[in-house]
């Protein structure tokens, strides 16, 4: 199923037509001075402060590019840590962009990452390292990937703060499963031994990962997982959703403390 994996190349298009999707719907929910105010499912983000967000997010990543095209030196990555705290200044700092404004902006940006993205080729695209602010240098698969995320999660955020039933996009969410698992891995805080397996129960993606984590982090590989004492099972959607702190989902299986520590080791960004 290499065509749903976005780290190889083979999985470009893809990734590339989900993100160009999501991005679609994206726009359609944000352009009206109906919803501009509206609360959103990310905490006290309004929908203004979403597209901020992502605008500043993208116009980053040209930065970036560009240093990383340039053999240019950059400062050390700034942490994920700090992130949450930082980016939302960044956000609210524009809240005073009108609407029209800022959407037309983040349009442009858009496409003018997606220009980026189509030029990346075979050798570039898991071979050409690009410095991302909070984690340092990155393969180039990351960025569509980190759109996606952006794009489709924070879709999700506009629609929770409707109060309407809704859910994630499933080829947003197939496509994201193997990065959650890169997520948990920079975002784990303590460092409370423990191991568990992780089973995705459907999509492209599906499968079976063991997990350990100890003094040193998280550590995770594809494996079967009948041997563990615990397993948490997720459909790609709650996957997601619950790595991003968005919800608390997942099946357990056998050991409830170990996989309530497990899942409370996580710092949110």
């Amino acid at each position: 199923m290499s065509g749903w994996n976005g780290m190889v190349f083979e999985g470009k298009e893809t990734l590339l037509g989900v993100v160009r999707a999501e991005a679609g719907r994206f726009f359609e929910m944000v352009d009206s001075d109906d919803v501009w105010e509206a609360p959103t499912g990310a905490g006290h983000w309004q929908v203004r402060d979403v597209v901020a967000h992502i605008a500043d997010t993208t116009e980053a990543y040209f930065v970036a590019f560009d240093a990383a095209r340039a053999q240019e030196e950059v400062p050390a990555a700034y942490g994920l840590p700090g992130m949450a705290e930082r980016v939302d200044k960044q956000a609210l700092a524009l809240r005073s962009v009108p609407r029209t404004e800022l959407v037309e902006r983040l349009r442009a940006d858009f496409d003018k990452m997606i220009e980026i993205f189509d030029a990346l080729g075979p050798e570039e695209w898991g071979g050409f390292n690009v410095p991302h602010f909070y984690m340092g240098p990155l393969p180039s698969f990351f960025f569509p990937a980190f759109q996606l995320m952006d794009y489709g999660v924070h879709s999700w955020d506009i629609r929770q703060g409707t109060g309407r039933a809704h859910g994630l996009s499933g080829d947003a969410a197939d496509l994201l499963v193997p990065f959650m698992f890169v997520l948990w891995k920079y975002t784990t805080g303590a460092k409370d031994p423990c191991e568990l397996g992780i089973r995705i129960t459907s999509g492209p993606n599906a499968g079976d990962t063991r997990v350990k984590v100890g003094p040193d982090g998280m550590d995770y590989e594809p494996g079967n997982v009948d041997d563990l004492a615990t397993v948490i099972e997720f459909d790609p959607g709650s996957f997601v959703l619950t790595a991003f702190g968005r919800s608390n989902a997942g099946t357990i299986r056998g050991d409830r403390a170990v996989a309530d520590r497990y899942l409370n080791l996580f710092f949110r960004i």
